[in-house]
């Protein structure tokens, strides 16, 4: 059987991957992750939660750039602390200012003209409107090739959810920060599990015309 391979991007704790196994399984999919951290800490940290998945420990923006078209389906987490709204009140009171990280854009429209594959890029809600229109699900806006299902998200769980793995201890990342930003895992696992839908019926309907 030929594995299904997956890209997860800025992988942080794999709050989104959390259910992608069970999803995989019930559909009878041979599911391979190749997972991308630029923090060594969390890079480990989800190594332990997902010791099957291919953990790179680099630039997930290059990464993308350089290997996109080996995978099957990308979902990507740019980081999201230059966009959010608690980044726009507290520039107010810092020192120094900074520009919203415009690699988010970068991706979303370099995936839009060149993805072959289905994916989804997440990041949260900005303190200013989206230069590229998305969809708004909870927290968490979404930019996709394929329609996204609705889905009611239970975030108050996820903070719990990842306490489990990073305890109480103060990191530079900031974990309490992770915990917050997380992908609610049902949320996850429902983009996933669509993705995963229509890639399996493109490919019997091709296998149907042959």
């Amino acid at each position: 059987m030929t594995k299904f391979k997956v890209l997860n991007l800025y992988a942080c704790l794999g709050g989104n991957r959390f259910k992608w196994d069970e999803v995989a399984e019930e559909a009878g999919i041979d599911m391979q992750v190749t997972a991308v951290e630029l923090d060594p800490e969390l890079a480990k940290l989800y190594q332990e939660r997902f010791p099957n998945d291919m953990v790179v420990v680099g630039d997930a923006h290059q990464y993308l750039l350089e290997n996109h078209k080996h995978f099957d389906f990308i979902w990507s987490s740019p980081p999201c602390q230059s966009h959010s709204r608690t980044n726009y009140f507290t520039q107010h009171i810092r020192k120094v200012q900074v520009f919203p990280d415009m690699n988010l854009y970068e991706e979303i429209i370099f995936l839009q003209h060149f993805s072959s594959c289905k994916y989804v890029i997440e990041n949260v809600i900005p303190y200013y409107e989206p230069l590229i229109p998305a969809r708004k699900i909870g927290r968490h806006l979404f930019w996709s090739n394929f329609a996204l299902p609705y889905i009611k998200t239970k975030s108050d769980d996820v903070g719990t959810m990842m306490k489990e793995y990073v305890g109480t201890g103060k990191h530079a990342h900031d974990k309490s920060h992770a915990d917050r930003q997380a992908v609610d895992s049902d949320l996850g696992a429902a983009i996933f599990e669509t993705a995963l839908g229509i890639i399996r019926k493109k490919d019997v309907t091709q296998t149907e015309l042959f």
